[in-house]
This record gives C-alpha cells, sequence and structure tokens, in this order.
C-alpha cells in the first residue's frame, strides 16, 4: 500500500511531504516552458525545503538548498537564486563522497543561477564545469536526468 498521511504517525507526515513536495517541484522545474509564473512550482520547492529542515539529515537539506536555488533560477529570480547556489556549490564540492550525478547537477544548478544573476564569468564557469561533469557520470540513466536540468542552458 502507498504511504500517505492517512496511514502514517503523525511524526512521519513530514517526510512524507518533503518526499511529495520535492518530487512534485522537481517534475515541474524540468519543463521546458517558461515557469516564471508557477507558483506552485516555488510553493512546492519552499515546502521541501521546510520539510526537509525539520525531518531531513544534512544532505537532504542541502538537496534542497540545490532545488530552492534551480526554482528561483528558473523563475528569473536572480539574487536569491544565486545566494542559494553558493551555499549548495561550497557544500557539495567540498566534499569528497559526492556522487558524479550530483557533482553535475551542483554545477548546472550553479550556472542557471548564475546567468539569473547575470554574473555572465561565473555563468561560462559552471556552464563548462557542467559539460565535464556530465561526461564523466557513470550511469546512462543518471546522465539524462542531469541533461533534463542541463537542457535549461542549451535551450536559453
Amino acid at each position: 500500500m502507498r504511504q500517505s498521511p492517512d496511514n502514517l504517525l503523525p511524526e512521519n507526515w513530514h517526510k512524507y511531504f518533503a518526499i511529495e513536495a520535492n518530487n512534485a517541484a522537481w517534475s515541474m522545474s524540468e519543463a521546458v516552458a517558461d515557469v516564471s509564473l508557477r507558483i506552485d512550482l516555488l510553493d512546492a520547492a519552499h515546502a521541501a525545503a521546510w520539510h526537509w529542515r525539520v525531518v531531513g539529515k544534512e544532505i537532504n537539506q542541502m538537496r534542497s538548498v540545490m532545488l530552492l536555488a534551480l526554482v528561483h533560477a528558473r523563475m528569473n529570480m536572480g539574487p536569491s537564486a544565486w545566494a542559494y547556489a553558493e551555499r549548495m556549490r561550497m557544500y557539495f564540492t567540498d566534499k569528497n563522497d559526492t556522487p558524479d550525478w550530483e557533482l553535475a547537477f551542483t554545477h548546472t544548478v550553479h550556472a542557471l543561477a548564475a546567468r539569473a544573476f547575470g554574473k555572465t564569468a561565473e555563468f561560462q564557469a559552471s556552464r563548462q564545469a557542467a559539460i565535464a561533469s556530465i561526461a564523466l557520470i557513470r550511469d546512462k540513466n543518471d546522465r539524462e536526468v542531469v541533461l533534463k536540468t542541463f537542457q535549461h542552458i542549451a535551450h536559453n
């Protein structure tokens, strides 16, 4: 049976809603269409971040910061996108056990945030780092998932 708030104990609701909001926001963020007016996308990303802050481990919380950076960048909210992107980039690039796909996401989202904030040199550097990181992803399925977000660099 699929987990839902009705068959979960109240202390597990945060995790349920963190996962649901996170998955909804990531799915919406992959749309090629203009998402700048998608308030539901912004709400879902912030809801996921809030729930992860309550029940998540540090990795969950930082992944939610990455999602916030992506959503704010896609919605042309440059200053906040950049602030989130800088924070998550530092976290994921300073760790020596960041998976190849997550490092590629880090550079991709950082590039999108840099572009949204008008930081051309940083955009170019992060775009190049994203291209290099994507090429190093060993699993084809992981690479395809990252490319759904990277497409926003290529399309704009």
